[in-house]
């Protein structure tokens, strides 16, 4: 039987972070958030721009849009990502900055830019992390768009609207990655 072992690890051969961004939507978007957080407690370079997508942010389900929104959000609700919370957690606290980022110490995280819609449930998990990056001094841009659903930003070919905020995520991430060729549709 033969082992490889590299003998650097992966991220000392990795490109340099301002050639980096993190991206996540939905449960992507809180684990995009919490493995910021992970790997700057681990001293690990850190990308130069985050972009997240209704982010599920909260996994005590606390947000106060949880039942507010529940009427318009025609794709989650509280009782579908209640059912799933223990599969996350696996039996941790589910109040845990790794597990709810609207929990943990943002400080020192990349600039973010956090993108949601108004007919969501997970509208107050988006504006409750933006609040706590803004109190950790870290550059955010809250993107709310009106009347539009979950993750709208998957409708782009037939949402003006996510095709709009795909836009301004691509802008903001060109001007936090240096050296990155703009790409245009």
């Amino acid at each position: 039987m033969m082992l490889w072992r590299p003998t650097k690890p992966c991220w000392a051969t990795a490109p340099p972070r301002r050639t980096l961004s993190s991206a996540g939507e939905s449960a992507g978007g809180g684990l995009a958030v919490a493995t910021l957080v992970n790997a700057r407690d681990h001293g690990l370079p850190l990308p130069a721009a985050a972009f997240v997508m209704s982010p599920y942010a909260d996994l005590t389900l606390a947000g106060a849009t949880m039942d507010a929104k529940r009427e318009v959000d025609v794709l989650m609700s509280r009782e579908n990502l209640q059912s799933r919370v223990s599969d996350y957690t696996s039996g941790h606290d589910a109040a845990l900055g790794l597990i709810s980022p609207v929990f943990a110490d943002l400080s020192g995280l990349p600039p973010l830019i956090i993108q949601v819609g108004t007919h969501e449930v997970l509208l107050d998990d988006a504006v409750r992390l933006a609040r706590q990056a803004a109190i950790a001094d870290v550059e955010v841009t809250l993107d709310v768009t009106p009347r539009v659903p979950h993750v709208f930003q998957s409708f782009s070919a037939i949402l003006d609207e996510g095709a709009a905020a795909l836009d301004r995520a691509g802008q903001f991430l060109s001007a936090h990655l240096a050296g990155a060729e703009r790409v245009t549709a």
